[in-house]
């Protein structure tokens, strides 16, 4: 996720009786427990309709996400705009996140300010519907299912791209993209989960290496946009030669 997952399970395990209860994140989206707002004042509310706009944008031109609609599409799991993305305001540091319990992704329109920013929230996000669609995922007792989950949105989705790294102010050379993708994976886990550093560090580093080589439905890591484009239309020919067989 995003540094954010919106999830509704139960209260968390207790390891004494002074421990906080986890709440899976949901304090990042103070929105998801309002009621909804009428869709009048929505529509005059500048973030909203912003929202909106880039969202469509996204769905309709950007080849990481066009390529994973089309996945999960193939995988029983089709998306719908107005039912699977909702716009809101989020805590100031996060961008969206994915919430498993409606599977439902959360864009923070009080913080995605930018087209390139939206891109990479959705296609992030997408990854994660990708992952809950085709596999039986435990977002809330299992760390190691949400470190994997982690370390193939912060790897497929551009998180990591030598660009986006530059503009963090982080350099690197051989390896650094490994690098990164373990960093994000576990700030991710720290943003929506009460684990200690050592538990979410520990987490990636188990899964880390079968889940950084899971490109799926990717098949390469797409370092951009040409690349997923490539891989875009690698992927429309898949059944075409599945097909020819």
């Amino acid at each position: 996720m995003e540094e954010g997952a919106a999830e509704s399970p139960p209260a968390a395990e207790k390891k004494g009786a002074e421990e906080e209860e986890d709440d899976f994140g949901y304090r990042l989206f103070p929105d998801r427990n309002k009621k909804p707002q009428s869709f009048l004042v929505r529509s005059l509310f500048t973030f909203h309709n912003r929202c909106q706009l880039m969202l469509r944008l996204t769905l309709e031109t950007n080849p990481y996400a066009r390529l994973l609609l089309e996945a999960l599409k193939q995988s029983g799991c089709t998306v719908f705009n107005d039912r699977h993305f909702s716009c809101e305001n989020c805590d100031g540091c996060v961008g969206g996140g994915f919430d498993a319990a409606t599977s439902q992704i959360v864009l923070c329109q009080n913080n995605i300010r930018r087209q390139s920013h939206m891109n990479r929230v959705v296609t992030h996000e997408l990854i994660h519907a990708f992952d809950h669609c085709r596999a039986h995922v435990d977002w809330f007792k299992n760390v190691k299912h949400l470190a994997c989950s982690e370390i193939r949105a912060a790897n497929l989705s551009g998180d990591c791209t030598l660009m986006n790294e530059i503009a963090r102010f982080k350099f690197g050379l051989k390896g650094h993209h490994q690098t990164c993708v373990r960093d994000r994976a576990i700030r991710s886990i720290l943003a929506v989960r009460k684990v200690s550093k050592e538990t979410a560090e520990k987490a990636v580093d188990e899964v880390f290496d079968a889940c950084f080589n899971d490109l799926e439905p990717f098949g390469r890591i797409p370092h951009n946009k040409a690349d997923a484009k490539r891989a875009y239309r690698d992927f429309q020919n898949r059944d075409r030669y599945t097909a020819n067989l």
